[in-house]
């Protein structure tokens, strides 16, 4: 799937649930969220979308849910049970794949280009298939719980294990 695909996936994922059901958020829960969203932007050292049609649908997703359910669950993603969800943490703006990646699947959190940063997942992540390896420009910013990542794989080759006879003398 190009990367194209993936966007225009993104912006209608989000607009149908909008449409699907989710009420308009309060001016209060929007306030708070754009507020968020732009500390969290600075902090982490990515920009919102430059595609501000994803940034609005995004942002009033998460206001949503804060109205909904008192708390910014992505709005990105389909849960039989919202409540349990939203007790889990995982999936709360900024999700576990944010904290620990610096990816965002919603594209509200990217590079001022508007691409996900994919340098730290897992090379079967989804998002690292989708849009390959795209490289964080602030490697110092962002990635709070970056102790919990998988292991990376090897890069290069593997250095030859030493025999045990090698080491005796």
């Amino acid at each position: 799937m190009s990367s194209h695909a993936v966007f225009t996936r993104s912006i209608i994922t989000v607009q149908l649930k909008r449409g699907g059901g989710m009420a308009e958020p309060s001016k209060k829960s929007l306030d708070k969220m754009w507020k968020y969203v732009k500390g969290f932007a600075e902090k982490s050292g990515t920009t919102m979308h430059p595609n501000p049609a994803v940034t609005d649908a995004v942002v009033s997703g998460l206001a949503a849910h804060v109205d909904e359910l008192g708390k910014p669950l992505c709005p990105c993603n389909f849960y039989p049970d919202k409540p349990a969800e939203a007790k889990l943490r995982r999936w709360m703006c900024a999700c576990d794949e944010m904290q620990i990646y610096k990816y965002c699947h919603c594209l509200l959190f990217v590079r001022e280009d508007g691409m996900p940063i994919t340098e730290y997942l897992p090379e079967n992540h989804e998002g690292r298939q989708c849009y390959g390896l795209i490289t964080d420009p602030t490697p110092e910013k962002g990635r709070a719980l970056r102790h919990k990542a998988l292991p990376m794989a090897p890069t290069g080759p593997t250095p030859p294990e030493p025999s045990e006879s090698a080491s005796q003398p």
